[in-house]
């Protein structure tokens, strides 16, 4: 079978999840990219650029048996534009996040336009496809709502008709190294995620603050993408921790990231928002233990892993919620017992989530949709 993919915004989880697909497939893969800035600019000509260059190929001869895209393709208008170029083969779109349920800043008026393609995109889509079923709720959800704003028209019944076309197919994560030997010291804290509004840097570095005072010791690493707007609490932590970092910043380098993952005793996420924790699932792979908070889609995706031990890894989302956890987890790693008992959330983790198993379960998704029946 020979796949069209479609990205506009190829970085980041964008990437590495088609990447990674790619090469694990059975099938064939046409990828057209756009480089991963300007969201709101590549989700407006997107289908645009994407037809242009389809017709090219379309024109030498290539053919397709479907369509992928994510979520920041508006699929209908590039069917639409494509026009006779393509034989309008199904389409298939996965939603890595949504701008319906994805939180806006408080400074920022939420443009629903992009909400209302996100609808139209899934509209277009043979099948839709979702990380998680937190994901998946929330976005159909608040779709109800959502279209219920209309003045009239209201396409009220779509909503159940994409929930009876949707699927839950989480991505996967590449292979990690083994773990290295860990040198003497206190716990080592990881911090990894987008340094943005969302992921809720304050309560962690609050949490950090009530441990010091308890006279905890501790190492720290905060690492993650920054973008032209980091938020003032990040200069204000590096200068109050400057003795215990190790690592600080974007890791630039996969290699880097990796080899932040198998420092780190315990990984910690405070986000606000989060529609699966790609980084979290392949801390945990690397052999971290996860202090998550209990919501979003953490319980589910530390379900998969864990099973019925998954609430030993949630706090319940507070700064001394938190705080209690670490101070616990210090000294269970000071006694050389940070994991209860016998442990193997790393094999299980990359047994669930590894691309060896993932693309598998997305290919088979793929024909299933294809070829139905």
């Amino acid at each position: 079978m020979r796949i069209l993919a479609l990205e506009p915004y190829y970085g980041g989880s964008h990437q590495a999840f088609l990447d990674g697909w790619a090469a694990q497939s059975r099938y064939e893969w046409t990828l057209l990219t756009l480089p991963a800035h300007k969201w709101k600019w590549r989700m407006r000509h997107a289908p645009v650029t994407f037809a242009e260059q389809v017709a090219a190929r379309a024109a030498g001869g290539e053919q397709w048996d479907a369509v992928f895209c994510s979520d920041m393709l508006d699929l209908a208008a590039f069917l639409g534009l494509a026009g006779g170029s393509i034989a309008r083969p199904p389409a298939v779109a996965y939603f890595h996040e949504n701008q319906l349920t994805y939180p806006a800043r408080h400074d920022e008026p939420r443009d629903r336009h992009f909400a209302f393609t996100n609808f139209t995109t899934a509209l277009a889509a043979r099948a839709v496809w979702f990380n998680s079923a937190f994901h998946r709720d929330a976005f159909l959800g608040a779709l109800d709502g959502f279209l219920a704003r209309m003045p009239d028209h209201q396409p009220l019944g779509s909503v159940e008709a994409l929930r009876a076309r949707s699927e839950v197919l989480p991505p996967g994560i590449a292979p990690l190294p083994p773990r290295p030997a860990r040198p003497p010291g206190p716990l080592r804290i990881l911090w990894a995620a987008r340094w943005e509004y969302d992921k809720g840097a304050e309560a962690f570095f609050e949490a950090l603050g009530l441990l010091a005072g308890r006279g905890v010791d501790f190492r720290l690493s905060v690492i993650g993408q920054q973008f032209r707007d980091v938020p003032a609490a990040f200069a204000r932590a590096r200068r109050a921790w400057a003795g215990r970092i190790d690592r600080w910043g974007h890791q630039a380098r996969r290699a880097d990231y990796v080899s932040a993952l198998g420092e780190a005793d315990v990984f910690v996420s405070t986000a606000e928002h989060e529609f699966f924790g790609i980084s979290a699932v392949e801390a945990v792979a690397a052999g971290a233990y996860p202090v998550l908070p209990d919501r979003l889609a953490y319980p589910e995706v530390l379900g998969a892993i864990a099973g019925d031990r998954a609430g030993a890894f949630l706090y319940d989302g507070t700064p001394g919620g938190l705080a209690d956890r670490l101070a616990d987890l210090a000294g269970r790693r000071a006694a050389d017992a940070l994991w209860p008992g016998r442990t193997d959330l790393s094999r299980s983790a990359q047994a669930c989530f590894g691309w060896a198993r993932a693309a598998g379960r997305l290919d088979d998704a793929l024909e299933r949709t294809v070829r139905p029946g």
